[in-house]
């Protein structure tokens, strides 16, 4: 028993960790279908030891699919998610088309699985950085109720692609071998720099990505008035995100009590060996389902407040697992 599966931007970056998620994961596939741009019609991708073509995106080539799995951007969605969802596939969107449309759930399945029940056919996959960054605060609004976060991201080149992934190691040999560095997917030399988030800044000051954290995190929260200062920063890193993050409580609850919420909670894990200097990293968070949480100490600057540091997998749990792990919920 298996379902007819579809794959929308499939030679994307994120597009083959899905491919390589439904298949680690054992996801019950009967049928797959790999849709891409025009261009990249005609690979061919392995799945499950078989070679599958990429097929063109089209508004046909969703017939007798059940899951369609988009990563193609925003306005792909757009245009082909309807189309998906008329020929009966249940759409789940990497993209920024539908997070804050009200009546399409936003869902991260430990946290608020319950939202997804109430889809009408498409269901949104949250933004990376939102995603980290909540996996490591849900845990702790059981403890007391959360007042304010601060929080600065480190976001690496798998945010922005495989083509960023592969200017920052260009850029790094250049560097290295005393050839000019010249950006070409990215405004400025990434490799040795770090810089705002390559996003158009609103009239509040924030980067586009820095307003999706704050205003995604209101919505899966269901906390329309919850108070976020945001900074988002790319930085030299191949893959998997960083942030640093405070929390303000009401009250603050005991190192004892967090390390135990953690504990608790799926998808996280404590790296805080204090005594080796040892903490999340991206490195090490890379490839990883779970996002790893540390330095978790309480804030001298403000008596109701804990810092604490997380990294993640931006192409897994900041993307691809997510989706999967939003299908299993429900299929």
């Amino acid at each position: 028993m298996g379902f007819k599966v579809a794959i929308v931007g499939a030679t994307g970056a994120v597009g083959q960790e899905l491919l390589r998620t439904l298949e680690r994961r054992s996801f019950p596939v009967s049928e797959l279908r790999l849709l891409a741009s025009e261009r990249s019609a005609g690979k061919t991708m392995a799945f499950q030891g078989f070679d599958l073509t990429v097929e063109p995106l089209r508004e046909d080539a969703f017939q007798g699919c059940e899951v369609a799995f988009f990563s193609a951007g925003a306005s792909r969605s757009r245009e082909f998610a309807p189309p998906a969802v008329t020929a009966g596939a249940l759409v789940i969107d990497n993209s920024s088309a539908f997070r804050m449309d009200p009546s399409v759930p936003l869902v991260i399945p430990e946290i608020n699985i319950d939202h997804a029940r109430e889809h009408r056919g498409i269901i949104a996959n949250p933004n990376c950085s939102a995603i980290i960054l909540l996996m490591a605060v849900a845990p702790l609004m059981r403890l007391a109720s959360i007042e304010r976060i601060v929080v600065s991201t480190y976001q690496a080149a798998s945010g922005a692609g495989a083509q960023a992934i592969q200017e920052l190691l260009d850029q790094t040999r250049d560097y290295i071998e005393g050839k000019p560095v010249v950006p070409k997917i990215l405004p400025h030399p990434y490799a040795f720099n770090l810089f705002s988030h390559n996003t158009p800044i609103n009239e509040y000051g924030y980067n586009e990505e820095e307003w999706k954290v704050i205003q995604e995190s209101r919505k899966i929260l269901n906390l329309p008035d919850l108070r976020l200062g945001v900074t988002c920063a790319r930085v030299p890193v191949l893959r998997a995100h960083s942030e640093s993050i405070t929390v303000e409580f009401d009250h603050r609850p005991s190192l004892d009590m967090i390390y135990g919420a953690y504990e608790r909670f799926p998808g996280v894990r404590v790296v805080d060996d204090r005594a080796n200097n040892y903490f999340p990293m991206p490195l090490d968070a890379s490839g990883q389902d779970e996002v790893l949480v540390g330095r978790i100490r309480e804030d001298v600057s403000h008596p109701q407040a804990v810092s604490l540091f997380a990294a993640g997998d931006q192409l897994l749990k900041g993307a691809a697992l997510n989706a999967v792990q939003i299908a299993e919920s429900l299929l």
